[in-house]
């Protein structure tokens, strides 16, 4: 691992790249990362909602209908996810 150190460093034609790419692949892995966490809290708050609907529907606070207008006002273009 040194010697590939090494020559990298000392090669100045081969560091600034070797730099460039490394740092892309670094904030590619991170986008990445942090995507997924997105994608699961997104998914994990629209489920509790739904159970949370459906659970004043059971309770009879809330009409059917009401829930049902309730689950699609959240299913537009502007929602996250």
């Amino acid at each position: 691992m040194e010697d590939i150190l090494h020559n990298i460093t000392r090669d100045e034609d081969m560091f600034i790249p070797t730099v460039i790419f490394i740092s892309g692949t670094v904030i590619a892995v991170v986008a990445i990362v942090f995507g997924a966490v997105k994608r699961m809290v997104v998914s994990s708050n629209v489920e509790k909602s739904r159970r949370e609907i459906a659970a004043y529907i059971a309770e009879g606070s809330m009409t059917p209908e009401d829930g049902e207008r309730l689950l699609k006002a959240g299913k537009g273009e502007r929602r996250c996810g």
